[in-house]
């Protein structure tokens, strides 16, 4: 059994408080990843789990066990580190079995585990070799095995791919899902990098300041950020936001940037209805602004009059930095926009996937009844 239970843990050093109030369970045979900015607290959360580092309040379980007084050794746990940590004069073979061999294992065991890994990784041909024998991409399996041999309740892994190249960091998040469906045992990832997290977990846990900002499947947090910071953080190129005072009435809804008018959606208008007349924050993703030339008008789009400040040409798609009245905004448009620097263009929003956020509490504004949305679905 690999359930992780948090129940309200904090940890402060000295008057610093790192994790502040954390309760989270993550079921047996979960992929869940810990995401968010630097120093917001997830490496320290992992830490506290693994037993580096004592609790300060609350408690911690693994499956039924309360481990916050269990020694690292004694967790059943395996940890992965952004630094291979492999010892440079042993083999890969030797590596992967050192923990098994202070366990005192049989030998025979041992062996038979390390193959085993080795398979699962395809790193067979590389156990007599010694680590400075091995690109960065073999020497982070070797790490992944020396974890695997030991069959841990759960797996931490901590920004284990940070220091591979890009095409290599691709390679390995799909070896990584792939290990992880075929171990079925549960994975606890850390990382700053959204994307790791959005193409690989069950659920993502969203960290800010030592606070849990939200937790949810990858599409559920893109789609129904639960405020401005998870909005924010999840989705490449980020979300834009524009300051804006919702105006008109409930038969003709529309909010003004000052900038631009756009008109709020008839599914939106009941959500916003007490904000008539008051400041809220607008959200839209720049894959809901489109160039109308090269992309079919949506039926809640609205027309924005915006220059061109730099153009990124991606191959599949084009980043259009935007200003508006001195405001910038980004849009990730068709490639074949003739959008060029200078040029005034016009694009359009699709309203249908607006977003809506409280300028005081900066959480979103949604009708309590709309529940968890369908994919595709704004929030």
């Amino acid at each position: 059994m690999a359930r992780v239970n948090f129940d309200h843990v904090t940890k402060r050093f000295d008057n610093v408080v790192a994790v502040n109030d954390f309760s989270l369970e993550i079921p047996d045979r979960e992929f869940l990843a810990l995401v968010g900015p630097s120093g917001c607290g997830k490496s320290t959360t992992l830490r506290l789990l693994a037993g580096l580092e004592e609790i300060s309040e609350g408690d911690i379980y693994i499956g039924d066990r309360l481990v916050n007084n269990v020694a690292a050794k004694d967790r059943d746990i395996a940890m992965v580190f952004q630094s291979y940590a492999l010892y440079p004069h042993m083999s890969v073979y030797d590596n992967m079995a050192f923990g098994l061999s202070l366990r005192k294992l049989p030998k025979e065991d041992i062996g038979h585990r390390v193959h085993e890994a080795a398979q699962i990784l395809g790193i067979e041909d590389l156990l007599k070799r010694k680590p400075r024998q091995l690109s960065g991409g073999q020497r982070q399996r070797v790490a992944l095995g020396r974890a695997i041999v030991r069959d841990p309740a759960a797996f931490l892994l901590d920004e284990p791919l940070s220091n591979l190249d890009a095409k290599l960091r691709v390679q390995t998040r799909a070896e990584l899902s792939k290990l992880h469906q075929r171990l079925g045992a549960t994975f606890i990832y850390v990382t700053h990098d959204q994307v790791e997290a959005m193409t690989m977990a069950t659920r993502i846990a969203v960290m800010n300041e030592g606070l849990l900002q939200q937790v949810g499947a990858p599409q559920e947090l893109y789609d129904w950020p639960d405020n401005v910071f998870v909005a924010g953080f999840i989705g490449s190129p980020s979300m834009n936001f524009f300051e804006a005072k919702v105006a008109g009435s409930q038969e003709g809804m529309h909010l003004d940037t000052g900038i631009f008018r756009v008109p709020v959606p008839a599914s939106r208008v009941n959500d916003l209805l007490s904000y008539l007349g008051k400041e809220i924050i607008f959200g839209i993703r720049p894959e809901n602004i489109c160039d109308p030339e090269c992309q079919p008008a949506s039926a809640d789009a609205a027309p924005v009059t915006a220059q061109v400040d730099v153009t990124e040409l991606m191959g599949s798609e084009v980043f259009l930095h935007l200003v508006a009245g001195g405001k910038l905004f980004m849009a990730r448009v068709d490639p074949r926009t003739r959008a060029r620097p200078g040029q005034e263009i016009r694009v359009e929003f699709d309203m249908g996937h607006m977003h809506a956020f409280d300028p005081q509490t900066e959480e979103a504004i949604r009708s309590k009844e709309k529940g968890q949305p369908s994919r595709g679905q704004a929030g």
